[in-house]
């Protein structure tokens, strides 16, 4: 059985993908791909990225990332490789890549590049392609390497995805792609974002047992996302693992959004979309000096024996996504 890895286990490569003219970045495209190079650059010091980029974008990206990150002609609509890319599984007989079915987050945005970019990317790799029953993005899967799966409802129990699917149902394919054996559902939220609330910008397993619990910043009024917060704290507390293990649960707040400056309603401030590479962690940095050396201090005590590097992702996060949105990774093994 193929079983879906930790991100901590080691990784053959990163993918990446590099947003194209013409975008729904409009006029920010120039400071976003800015944002994009940032983040190769530093995971190319670690182990191999491979960006993205349609053949009319490739010399750009080359120049932009230099010769350190391998750029790959596989056109792209957007840059959130997460989501569009595949997954990859491992398994006795060898790695696998899985197509989810890309579908724009439920039809949210056009994706006639992206709906391919997992196809692409297994046949350009060489990897066995897995088409999967069910539509889901990557942001939307959280695992611990040990056989337990963190998902939001909103994301996957949703007719713009998986229209008369039950939620048994979605449980035992997951379980079959993934080789996972316990699902941990989190309620989420639906069409307040466009992934409709992905686990990866809400809880992350820092460590098999360790859940790390993106929670709003000090001083935050009601509103519904600190319900999400709340609901999902409640549900991480009661419950445990595949191997029976309660959660140890570990709070990272978000930045003080008056310490941000003017920020769009799509920003996405968020620490723990961070990014575990070979060696590293690569944590966004928004501007908020306390709330960014909180962050960084708090994931290099979770993570030891990795380097912390952190990355200024201004203009990325305004797309309502971050660092860990904009990878994904290949498992050595």
């Amino acid at each position: 059985m193929h079983q879906m890895s930790a991100e901590s286990q080691p990784h053959l490569r990163t993918f990446m993908g590099w947003p194209p003219a013409g975008s729904v970045w409009g006029r920010y495209t120039g400071a976003v791909r800015r944002d994009v190079a940032a983040i190769a650059r530093v995971i190319a010091e670690y182990e191999p990225v491979a960006l993205l980029a349609g053949p009319e974008d490739a010399a750009a990206a080359r120049k932009a990332c230099g010769g350190g990150v391998e750029v790959v002609e596989v056109p792209v609509d957007d840059l959130w490789l997460r989501d569009s890319g595949p997954v990859f599984v491992t398994g006795p007989d060898g790695p696998a890549g899985i197509d989810f079915g890309f579908n724009g987050w439920g039809g949210k945005q056009a994706h006639p590049r992206d709906a391919f970019v997992a196809r692409r990317v297994l046949e350009a790799f060489g990897v066995p392609r897995v088409a999967a029953p069910l539509v889901a993005e990557g942001g939307s899967l959280e695992t611990d390497g040990e056989g337990t799966l963190l998902v939001t409802e909103s994301s996957l129990v949703n007719d713009n995805r998986n229209p008369g699917r039950t939620r048994d149902e979605i449980e035992r394919a997951l379980a079959d792609l993934l080789g996972v054996s316990k699902v941990i559902w989190l309620e989420g939220v639906r069409g307040e974002d466009i992934t409709d609330c992905h686990v990866d910008a809400l809880a992350r397993f820092a460590a098999p047992g360790t859940v790390l619990l993106s929670s709003p910043p000090p001083g935050a009024k009601p509103d519904v996302w600190t319900r999400v917060y709340e609901q999902a704290r409640a549900t991480l507390a009661a419950a445990t693992d595949a191997r029976g293990r309660s959660l140890e649960i570990v709070e990272l707040p978000e930045p003080d959004p008056a310490a941000l400056g003017r920020r769009g309603e799509d920003f996405l401030g968020c620490y723990a979309n961070y990014y575990v590479a070979n060696g590293a962690v690569i944590v966004p940095r928004f501007g908020d000096r306390r709330a960014d050396e909180r962050a960084a201090s708090l994931l290099a005590g979770l993570h030891p024996g990795h380097a912390v590097r952190t990355v200024e992702i201004h203009d990325l996060a305004e797309g309502g996504g971050g660092i860990h949105c904009a990878t994904q990774q290949q498992p050595a093994a």
